[in-house]
Parts: structure tokens; sequence; C-alpha cells
């Protein structure tokens, strides 16, 4: 017996070593490849572009607002994931290339594109636009198209599929995860204090089943996006809108090849090498050569010049949630310097804010609103773009703009408020663990482990009431609209880009490229100023460090692991986030 403890401790002791030694190297190791990615991570030397080139969409990515591709370097380094395309970027290469003779064409690769919808959507007008102006070709190939792909890729003057290759089209759909069971196993309960009947953000935990007002709203702005995607890809490859919806309802990802052909939902069938020879031919390269392949990163980096100009119309990105604890999100602190050192800028002459939040902390949203007023006392033009999302605390910070623009399959509204505060009594009742409180104050002390009195909830609704007054008002005054107006259309209620303009939401249908011109129109600098880019980029190494070291080693060792770290970061936001919310939990899937 001796002798089998001796051997296994041996063992043991001899394991932690090992453990040791491979978590050293592999630190050792990663550290070296981060040193070589730091050293490249800021350069901005353009490749060389020679004749007869192609513009190369890889769609094995996703589509981001900001630029941070030193941290991309990293995370793609550390979990195997896929890097990503700044928007601006891939829409700017796209235009380039309409002009740049240098360039004969452009070539989609579908490969499971991740992006939001409206993103998608405005890489899809850029390609349009080069299709009907450039006078020059786009072809689009793919094993296997995902719908996000299929929708890009669509615009193609020719579009070809792998021989066994897929072609998926469902329509949209929005699956929201309900908590309630879950929560009253283990003995928490949520109490829940709200305005507007249509705030489903709250539902999840107070709820098994979706509520008809959910339903309700889910459905009609899923229908209204979905018939944005289905007229874009009909006016594209020729295919009645009813019909495309039909194909939709008929599993068509499992449907051969042939099938897909007939319904001219491609134009043929090759396999990949076979692709590279029709481009090759297409840009008279000899057979034996490589294709001439740009990225749009390194079409961006040819871009000539800025022009020198001491007007500057300055775009601040209001992108993620709104929550001070979270340094990754939208924090007020940070968002109300730069829009104070806009507004002290005399060179800045104005202000687009490109939002893609669906809102949260309701305080925070508040500060950045104030913030904006008082940027809007310089008489400077304040104007906003609105991406995938605007909603709740996203549309709270936009509704005091001059102007705002937002596309089709924006989500946005959702003027609204909740509160949220969990109960553990019976999880810690199960566990034998009690709490006593001796109080100089009635109802002074509200605690998580104990239920609320009816005191407090009464006043917790009664400051809940009071933030919806104050959401409701700050959207009146911003959108110039009676206050029983803006009440009759909020509620909570979620709305897409096009019905938001016809109710008085949003002012205009377009991009960030139109927010930006309105600005200079407006200013009647069109032809003399410059764009900069507000929050500066984070540099390498604080980026590295914030977003990375806590889970490097979880990365490292298993990227399945996310789950758990995203769900941890859930449990984090619900115990530290603000009691009073204007956010909007809904996720759309194209």
């Amino acid at each position: 017996m001796k002798q089998f403890w001796t051997v296994s401790l041996g063992a043991f002791v001899g394991s932690l070593v090992a453990l040791f030694a491979f978590s050293a190297l592999t630190f050792v190791f990663t550290f070296i490849a981060i040193i070589g990615l730091a050293s490249s991570a800021d350069s901005t030397t353009a490749p060389l572009i020679e004749d007869n080139s192609i513009l190369y969409i890889d769609l094995d990515r996703e589509i981001i607002e900001r630029d941070n591709q030193s941290a991309d370097d990293i995370y793609t380094l550390m979990s195997g994931k896929r890097k990503t395309y700044v928007l601006a970027e891939l829409i700017s290469a796209i235009n380039q290339a309409k002009d740049d003779d240098r360039i004969k064409g452009i070539y989609i690769k579908g490969d499971g594109s991740m992006s939001g919808i409206t993103s998608s959507y405005e890489v899809r007008q850029a390609l349009v636009d080069f299709k009907e102006n450039a006078g020059k070709w786009i072809y689009a190939y793919a094993d296997s198209y995902s719908q996000n792909d299929y929708y890009l890729a669509s615009v193609a003057d020719s579009l070809f599929v792998n021989p066994e290759g897929i072609i998926d089209m469902h329509g949209l759909y929005s699956s929201i995860p309900y908590y309630k069971g879950l929560l009253d196993n283990v003995g928490v309960q949520m109490q829940v204090f709200k305005v507007g009947k249509f705030k489903s953000a709250v539902e999840p935990y107070i709820l098994d089943d979706m509520s008809n007002e959910n339903r309700l709203q889910i459905n009609q702005f899923l229908t209204s996006i979905w018939n944005t995607i289905k007229k874009d890809i009909s006016a594209s490859r020729g295919i009645d809108v009813d019909e495309l919806n039909s194909l939709a309802d008929s599993v068509l990802m499992l449907k051969p090849v042939d099938f897909l052909i007939s319904k001219r939902l491609a134009d043929g069938s090759c396999y990949e090498f076979e692709m590279d020879e029709r481009l090759k031919e297409l840009t008279d390269i000899d057979p034996d050569d490589d294709l001439r392949m740009v990225t749009p990163k390194g079409l961006f980096l040819n871009k000539k010049s800025q022009r020198r100009s001491s007007n500057k119309i300055a775009v601040l990105y209001a992108y993620g949630e709104i929550d001070s604890n979270s340094p990754d999100q939208i924090v007020a602190k940070d968002m109300t310097e730069c829009i104070l050192d806009a507004a002290d800028d005399e060179d800045i002459k104005g202000l687009v804010m490109r939002v893609n939040s669906p809102g949260g902390s309701a305080f925070d949203s508040e500060q950045i609103w104030a913030a904006l007023e008082k940027y809007k006392k310089t008489d400077k033009p304040f104007v906003v773009s609105m991406g995938d999302y605007a909603a709740s605390g996203g549309y709270y910070i936009s509704c005091g703009a001059n102007r705002i623009f937002a596309e089709p399959t924006t989500l946005t509204g959702s003027i609204g408020i909740f509160g949220m505060v969990p109960n553990l009594k019976n999880i810690t009742t199960k566990i034998g663990l009690s709490l006593k409180t001796v109080s100089t104050n009635s109802d002074n002390y509200m605690s998580i482990m104990e239920p609320l009195t009816d005191f407090q909830k009464h006043e917790m609704q009664a400051m809940v009431n009071r933030g919806y007054e104050l959401f409701t008002s700050r959207c009146a005054e911003g959108r110039n609209m009676p206050i029983d107006s803006i009440k009759s259309i909020a509620e909570g209620r979620v709305w897409d880009g096009e019905t938001a303009l016809k109710l008085g939401l949003v002012d205009e249908i377009g991009d960030i490229k139109a927010a930006i011109s309105y600005v200079a129109n407006s200013l009647d600098i069109a032809d003399d100023y410059n764009v900069v880019v507000m929050p500066e980029p984070v540099d390498f190494f604080t980026q590295f460090m914030n977003d990375y070291m806590q889970e490097a080693g979880a990365r490292l060792f298993s990227p399945e692991f996310d789950v758990v770290i995203d769900a941890r970061k859930q449990i984090e936001r619900l115990v530290n986030s603000d009691r009073m919310q204007a956010r909007f939990n809904c996720t759309v899937k194209l």
C-alpha cells in the first residue's frame, strides 16, 4: 500500500511538472507569435497591385464595424476562429475597384459569412453599384452557400456552385431561450419592473413562452426584412418573389444542384479548380500562373492619400451594449469624453455617430444623450447612421440627432424601460444558508438574498416609470413630435428601418456614406473635408491585455470553452448591470 501511494504521488507530481512545463512552453511560443504579430500589426504598407488583378472577397469572415486587426490576429491565433472584414474598408475597396483599371472584376467566394443583416445589406448595395456602373464583372463560387453567402453572392453576373454543393435559403428566424424553468429549478426568482407591453427583454426570465405582443412585433419586422431580401435577390437573379418564397419553404439545402440551376438560383456547377481556370481566362492569366488576387484590405491600403483639409467630419462609433462595466462595450464616460472633445475641436465641423447597439444602461444612455445635447449647442451638425441595431438605449442616444439615417433592415425603436432584481431566497434556503439583518430604518436595505417588500416594489416601479417618462420626453423633443405620438409607437416596440421611416423615428434610408455626405453638404464643404474616426483604436498590447489575457488559457486549451466564457459574461452582466435598463434582446438569423 505504501508503495502504491508513493507511485501515485510521484505520478501526480510528475503530471503537475509536465503540465507546468507545457503551459510555460505554450506561453513562450504564444508570446513569440504575439510579438511577431505586434511588429506587423501597425503596418500600413500597401501591397503591389498588378494589371489583370481581381478583388477577392472571401466570405469566411465576420463583418465588423471597427478596425481592430491586431486583436483579431491574436484571437485567431488563440482560438483558431475566423478573421474579420471592417465594413467601411470592405465597401471602400468595392468602390475603389470600380475606377481602378488594374482590377478587372470581383470574385466572391462563399464560405459561411458571419455578419449582421444590415452589414450584409450595405455590402450588397456597394456590389450592386459596382455591377451597374463599373463596366466590370462579378463572379461567385462556393462549395456550399449559406443564406447570408447567397444573399451577397446573388448579385453576381455569374454564380457557380460545386456539383455536390448546397444553396441554403430558408427565410429569417429569431430564437429566444427562456430561462424561467431553469431559474425555478435552482430557486431563483426574477423580480421584474417595466414599462411597455412590447418590452420583451425581460420575458425569458419570467415566462416559459413568448408573449403575444413579442410574437407580433418579431413577426412584423422579420416579414419586412425578409421582403427586402427577397426583393433584392429577385432583382439580381430574375426570379419571381413568390417563387423565391416557395423555394425557401422547400428545404432548399437538400435539393440537387441540377434543381438549383433549373430554378435559376445558380448559373452552373464546377469544382473550385475549374472556377480558377475560368477566372484566369477572364483576366488573361497563363494557365500555369497564379491568379492575381487582391484582398479588400490590400486595395484599401492602396487608396489615394486623403486630401488635406482643416475641415473635419468626425465619425463616432457607438458599437455594442451600453454598459460601463464592460470595456469592450459602449462606456458612457469614454463616449462622453469623445463627444465633448469633438465639441471643443474647432477643426471638427460636424459629427456622424454610427450606432450599432441594442441598448443597455438607461443611466449611461442619459449621460451620452446629455453630452450630445451640449455638442449641439455649438451649432455643429449632429447626424446618426444606424447599423444592424439602434434599439432602446441605442435609440435613446440617437433621438436628438439633426437627422437620422437607417437601412431597411435596421432594427430600431424599442422605446421602453425595465428593471430586474434577482431573489435568491429559495436557493439559499435549499442549501441551508440564511441571512439575518439588523437595520436602523425599515425597507432601507435591498438584498438579492430576500424578496423585495411591497414598498420596495412600489418604489422600483415608480423609478422605472420615471425613466420611461424621461426616455419618451427625450424622443419627443429630439424628433419634434408630441409626447402622445411618441408613446403611441413606444411601449418597447421594435421596428424595422422602413417602418421606422414611416413613423417618423428616422428621417432617411441610407448608409454611413450618405450620412457623411449630408453633413458635408449642409456645411457647404462637400469638396473640402477629411473624415476622422473616434474613438481612436486601442493600441496593440492594451487590446491584448484587456480582451484576451484573462481568457488566454481557456482559449489555448479548449476553444469550446467559449460557451462557458459567454455564460460567465452573461451572469456577470446580470449581477453588475444597472437596475434600470433600456435594452433590446433579440437576435435575427439570416
